[in-house]
């Protein structure tokens, strides 16, 4: 069983021909009712959209997901070199144009070194991704990927045997209940039978009815408030659910469905109890049920 919520992130870097890059991945999700992918990647690395998208289906079944990168390209730590060429011909374009402001009269603002260094060309172009080949930035990129979603699917993993866990606590909750309420069957049949013959007395005394049609009519008030089907079926509920917790694959939407039934009959259970105990059986029933449907909502 694995959980919908999940986190994983991993920084890297490698040295290419144009400089140094720095990668950092960033997994994560949330509950959902499906599973929505969503891809924030730098500009220029689109091509690589449909394998994440095709590796993250195949590895997460539910959930809101949310995949980002942030990549940057430095020079690698290396000293700016000034090209001299570049320099030269810039002096001496700074210089004609100096002369002929001079023979014009003007006077020129001399130009600082950090302006001569800001000229194109002088210092070479920061490197940039567009000077790496796609094909060499997805083979960087494509093990760490790998090894993100190992660490985000142990990370669901772990979060989902914990919930397993809750979730089987809880079904032994629900199966005690449903013990408690099969053994008050009995007595609650005994109870009611004394409450209708009571009743079948008092009738009997204030009319004149036919005491056979009263007595049928009872019998079908008895059969209508019986509850061994809604016992019945609450213990089959609880045996598909040790199934689905020991099942593998995504079972929250089957878990999801199981807690609905459990509460239908949970909820018929007490409409027809008529009995002080087995009502306050169902009214835990729901409480445990409640709470059993809350921590579904997490389960992939």
């Amino acid at each position: 069983m694995y959980s919908m919520t999940g986190f994983a992130s991993r920084v890297g870097s490698a040295r290419v021909v144009s400089g140094l890059v720095e990668w950092e991945w960033e997994l994560r999700a949330v509950n959902g009712r499906g599973l929505d992918l969503r891809l924030r990647l730098p500009e220029g690395l689109g091509f690589m959209e449909k394998t994440l998208r095709d590796t993250l289906a195949r590895a997460v079944g539910r959930g809101n997901v949310t995949l980002s990168l942030r990549l940057r390209i430095s020079s690698d730590g290396a000293s700016a070199q000034v090209d001299p060429d570049a320099l030269q011909t810039l002096l001496a374009a700074l210089d004609h144009v100096g002369s002929q402001a001079e023979q014009a009269g003007l006077l020129l603002q001399p130009p600082s070194a950090l302006d001569l260094l800001g000229w194109r060309g002088v210092l070479p172009a920061s490197p940039n991704l567009a000077t790496i080949p796609p094909e060499d930035l997805e083979a960087l990129l494509r093990p760490e990927l790998d090894l993100l979603l190992a660490d985000f699917l142990q990370m669901r993993a772990q979060e989902g045997q914990a919930l397993a866990q809750v979730l089987a606590d809880q079904l032994e909750q629900i199966a005690a209940l449903v013990a408690q309420a099969k053994g008050l069957l009995e007595q609650r049949s005994a109870e009611m039978n004394a409450h209708y013959r009571k009743a079948l007395a008092l009738v009997m005394d204030a009319t004149e009815a036919d005491p056979a049609r009263v007595a049928q009519e009872i019998a079908i008030l008895a059969v209508k408030s019986d509850l061994t089907e809604e016992i019945d079926r609450l213990m089959a509920h609880c045996a598909a659910g040790r199934a689905l917790l020991a099942a593998t694959g995504s079972v929250g939407r089957k878990l999801d469905f199981l807690t609905q039934e459990f509460n239908r009959e949970a909820n018929t259970l007490c409409s027809k109890a008529q009995h002080l105990e087995m009502s306050r059986i169902g009214l835990d029933l729901k409480t445990v049920i409640d709470q059993m449907r809350e921590q579904v909502q997490n389960v992939e």
